[in-house]
């Protein structure tokens, strides 16, 4: 689980490469459940949740970059 705090330390291309990340985790886990092999079915929940943050971080740093 990625907290806002240790994010917020990352770079834009940084911020990317984990959005994109999460995303092919997220796209496994849809997978795994769609095919009854996955057992942990709250972890597509903390995957969707991890994407928000991330999201959030980046929108908060375009927003600091454009105000300078």
């Amino acid at each position: 689980m990625a907290k806002a705090s240790e994010l917020k330390s990352l770079s834009l291309a940084d911020l990317q490469k984990r959005e994109a990340e999460f995303k092919e985790e997220l796209f496994n886990l849809r997978f795994q459940l769609a095919t009854g092999q996955l057992e942990n079915t709250a972890r597509i929940a903390q995957v969707r949740k991890d994407i928000a943050r991330v999201k959030t971080v980046i929108r908060q740093q375009e927003l600091a970059t454009a105000k300078q």
